[in-house]
């Protein structure tokens, strides 16, 4: 071979890795970068730390949570929603914050969310609605209308959706939100004392969890029951027009 000829092969395989290493380095910061965007305007993972909406929601499950809910799309009862503590409704942890690369992860959106400044309920009754436990079943009503809610869980020897009994109108603008697991969930009930009396400001709200993305055993899609909220909205109005 040539001294020209082992040179050009030289430099292409020097070029060969060189490139290589270039295009890696370019897809990882379009990655970083597009997790980023996602993260600030459309999807956002956050952790479940607690076992307040099981049997839905398991601890140490991972959700995504779909952002443009409500800014763009309305929020609707069912929903299972995260939102921000308005305050007084968590119970102080001694946890440590994210660090080095889990912290850098946590800020693109390539890692969830497991700060302790954040709440994951299920919205129960939306501003106007009329919300209520318990009928002579023991069940919870919206606007008069008993839900029937297969997603809850009740401790044997139980029979009330609810332990403590209320009777709330929600203000416009706000929900009122409730955990799965009825009997261990420190939701609106268990926070009427508080300078939100238990309702949750519509700004507040993070997004929509639409999915269970991790364990990978645990991957679901994330909805409402067909048929627990059917007739609430025809009853609202109704009870609307009647005034």
């Amino acid at each position: 071979m040539s001294e020209t000829a082992a040179k050009s092969s030289n430099r292409q395989r020097g070029g060969g890795f060189l490139g290589f290493v270039r295009d890696l380095l370019v897809i990882i910061v379009v990655a970083f970068l597009v997790s980023f965007l996602l993260k600030t305007f459309l999807v956002r993972s956050f952790y479940i730390p607690s076992v307040s909406m099981e049997q839905t929601l398991q601890v140490n499950d991972r959700i995504l949570v779909n952002q443009l809910v409500p800014d763009i799309m309305d929020v609707k009862r069912g929903d299972v929603v995260v939102f921000k503590d308005p305050g007084g409704w968590l119970y102080p942890r001694a946890t440590q914050p994210p660090q080095g690369f889990e912290k850098v992860l946590q800020s693109v959106g390539l890692a969830a969310d497991t700060s302790h400044e954040y709440v994951v309920k299920r919205v129960i009754g939306v501003g106007g609605d009329r919300v209520a436990c318990c009928d002579a079943q023991g069940r919870v009503t919206v606007n008069g209308v008993p839900l029937d809610e297969p997603y809850i869980v009740i401790p044997p020897g139980e029979t009330r959706s609810s332990k403590i009994d209320f009777d709330v109108t929600v203000p416009e603008g706000s929900v009122w939100v409730m955990g799965d697991n009825r009997y261990q969930s420190k939701d609106s009930r268990y926070n009427q004392d508080q300078p939100g009396k238990g309702f949750v400001p519509e700004d507040e709200i993070v997004g929509r969890a639409f999915v269970i993305n991790w364990p990978l055993d645990h991957f679901t899609w994330l909805g409402t029951p067909e048929g627990t909220f059917t007739g609430v909205e025809q009853a609202k109005q109704s009870q609307q027009t009647a005034q």
